[in-house]
């Protein structure tokens, strides 16, 4: 029967290493690298072909020959526009859907490997980048920015989302460090940093709640970015996210491997030559980061970085190595294709994080009552 929660990786028996000579451990480790290249090509090219389906889909309709044409006229720089249709074809893609669709596609992505972090280091299946309250630290932060009427400005409520989740952020860390915490060999336990991130969220949760109640007509602009949308997004917003995000993935890949002896406990791990204080304080920043940007850019959008690490898992298995970048790239596809729904498909455009949260909720019970029946 299985057990539901994140598979831990366990050492190979004795008798498969006995068993096993070295050139059959080599033909395997061959054979499993390789479906893990076809699978990151495979999921690169589903991505690709998501971001053209997307640049064509829209209130004006662009048909996908122009839209090959421009980027590579654009990326070559000889792009040549002879006719007003492809003036507007042209502004349409570069001013108002490429940046939207690629701030997405970055913030799906840090959502994910957001939520492998979490998952892996505090060694919970329901962790996601909003457990240690990082989400309500944020909001709070844009609450007070919005409240303020700081929302002219361009990167007023951004700077106090992301001033809010920091802060939040080590308040939290502060709150659940214990140089006596049993069990735990860096002086953090899973349960303190989660039981704190309940209830410092909590706290501000209910801070909130009052800026809401003070706020009279500026409520509304506080519910709608609550909610998530990458409405109106810029240059600026994309390449603010891709560099938090290239940053923290290649940390989280650096530290991937001591992430999957973490999974077998902070004693294991310890005598197999972690620095457990190191890693488990680097790779907590590094998630939380990933999730404050995110926020601070876009709203609170919930349910990617706890269901797509699950969904991928189930091909990948528990190895962070390869759960990182598969996470990545279906994380952005993922939040891309939401996105898709509600801009050009759906009559009127919804907040994504209602979106997100209405087909995120049902599909992960559905795989959470699944891995309990079988």
């Amino acid at each position: 029967m299985k057990q539901t929660g994140l598979k831990k990786l366990t050492a190979p028996k004795e008798e498969d290493i006995s068993v096993k000579q070295p050139r059959e451990l080599i033909l395997e480790t061959m054979i499993s690298d390789g479906r893990f290249k076809y699978m990151l090509a495979l999921f690169s090219l589903i991505l690709l072909a998501m971001i053209m389906i997307s640049l064509s889909m829209g209130y004006i309709s662009i048909p996908m020959k122009e839209i090959a044409a421009i980027l590579v006229g654009k990326l070559s720089g000889t792009l040549d526009i002879t006719t007003p249709a492809q003036q507007t074809f042209a502004a349409v893609i570069f001013d108002v859907r490429l940046p939207r669709i690629l701030t997405c596609t970055a913030v799906g992505a840090a959502l994910s490997i957001s939520g492998v972090l979490f998952q892996g280091i505090l060694l919970n299946p329901l962790a996601d980048p909003y457990t240690l309250g990082v989400s309500a630290g944020a909001a709070f932060g844009a609450s007070i920015a919005i409240l303020l009427n700081l929302g002219a400005a361009f990167v007023s409520i951004p700077a106090f989302a992301f001033t809010g989740a920091c802060t939040t952020l080590f308040f939290v860390i502060f709150l659940s460090y214990s140089s006596s915490s049993k069990g735990s060999v860096s002086g953090l336990s899973s349960n303190n940093l989660i039981l704190s991130g309940i209830i410092v969220a909590a706290i501000l949760s209910a801070g909130i709640s009052f800026l809401k109640f003070i706020a009279n007509e500026q409520v509304s602009v506080i519910i709608f970015w609550l909610m998530g949308s990458f409405a109106s997004k810029t240059w600026m917003n994309f390449w603010v996210i891709f560099v938090f995000l290239i940053i923290g993935f290649f940390i989280a890949l650096y530290f991937a491997r001591d992430l999957n002896l973490i999974s077998l406990g902070d004693r294991a791990a310890s005598s197999l030559g972690v620095n457990i204080k190191k890693v488990t304080f680097l790779l907590l920043i590094t998630g939380s980061m990933l999730a404050a940007i995110c926020v601070s850019v876009s709203g609170i959008i919930g349910f990617v970085g706890l269901l797509v690490p699950h969904m991928v898992r189930l091909v990948t298995g528990p190895d962070n190595r390869k759960l990182l970048p598969v996470s990545m790239l279906v994380g952005a596809f993922l939040l891309l294709f939401a996105d898709t729904i509600t801009r050009a498909i759906l009559p009127h455009e919804i907040p994504i994080g209602i979106l997100t949260a209405l087909t995120g909720g049902p599909v992960f019970c559905w795989i959470f009552k699944r891995s309990k029946l079988s």
